[in-house]
Formats: C-alpha cells, structure tokens, sequence
C-alpha cells in the first residue's frame, strides 16, 4: 500500500474539502482570534456550543467536534504551545499537537486532513522551526498509518507557505 501523500498548499482552511480540518485553539477551545476566530465564524456558533462541553483542552492534546456549516465532517482542536524561547517543551508539545490530532482522524476514520500552522500566529512559535516540527509529525504519522491517504498543510500566505516547502524539502 503507497503511503499517503503530504501536500502544502496557499489557502484557506474553512474552505477545505476534507474529512477534518484541525483548529489552532486556545486552551479555552472557545474561540480567538487568526485561524481560530475563521474556523468558529466558518461553522457557526454549534461550534463553540460544542466545544463549551469539554471544558478546555490542555496544550499538545486534541479534542474532535462535527464541522457543522464547514465542508470538513469534523474540527479537530489543538491548542499549540506559547513560543518562550525554546526551552521550555515547545517542540515536543507541537509535535504533540501534530501526533494527537492524526491519532483522532485515523479513530474516526479521516482519511484526509488539512492542518493550519500551528503556533506561528500570536504565539510566536519562529516559522521555520514549526515547520520542521510539522512536517517530521506529519510525514512520521503517514508512514505509520496506511488509512491515511493525504495530509494538506494549509497555508495563509505566501511566506507560510515558502517556509513548509522548505522543511519538506529538507526532510526529504
């Protein structure tokens, strides 16, 4: 069986036509701001109705409500860590976020998920570092999982985007 395939792509995430899209949350799962905020407008307030129940959503974990008004059957949300200078966990609670939103797409059956960038917004995670993070996860977790046919990285802009190609690349 061929493994699935990583795909970077410029666009955005509320349009994606995939079986779950992941949400970078906060740890309040009750919306925010940048791609958060976009999701949770996306969907509708069922979203955040959802989300009420679980009561937050500790960093590097994941949480799974339905998609409601989106395209994706279900929102995976993922609270990424706070960039504090490198030391203090942070790319193993990324990697975290990468791997537990891939464990709850294959125990739902996902067979294709779209991913923002997590933690490179407001919690200034430096981009070219999540990148390598992301895509080491990602690529891991496509070769342990034959269910899994693609994975698209969802960039916002230019610049995001340039960085992902870049870790691909390298990772190759």
């Amino acid at each position: 069986m061929a493994m699935g395939k990583l795909i970077i792509k410029l666009g955005d995430i509320t349009e994606e036509q995939v079986d779950a899209i992941v949400n970078a949350a906060n740890t309040t799962l009750r919306g925010g701001g940048g791609v958060d905020g976009a999701i949770h407008r996306a969907a509708g307030p069922a979203l955040d109705l959802a989300c009420a129940k679980f009561n937050g959503c500790p960093t590097g974990e994941a949480r799974i409500t339905p998609g409601f008004r989106l395209p994706a059957r279900y929102v995976i949300h993922t609270p990424g860590p706070v960039w504090q200078g490198g030391d203090h966990g942070e790319a193993e609670l990324l990697a975290a976020c990468y791997r537990n939103c891939l464990a709850l797409a294959r125990e739902y059956g996902c067979q294709t998920v779209a991913f923002p960038s997590i933690s490179t917004g407001v919690y200034r995670y430096p981009l070219a570092a999540a990148a390598r993070v992301a895509v080491k996860t990602i690529t891991t977790g496509l070769a342990k999982d034959p269910a899994l046919w693609e994975v698209r990285m969802v960039c916002f802009d230019p610049t995001t985007e340039a960085a992902y190609r870049q870790a691909l690349e390298t990772h190759k």
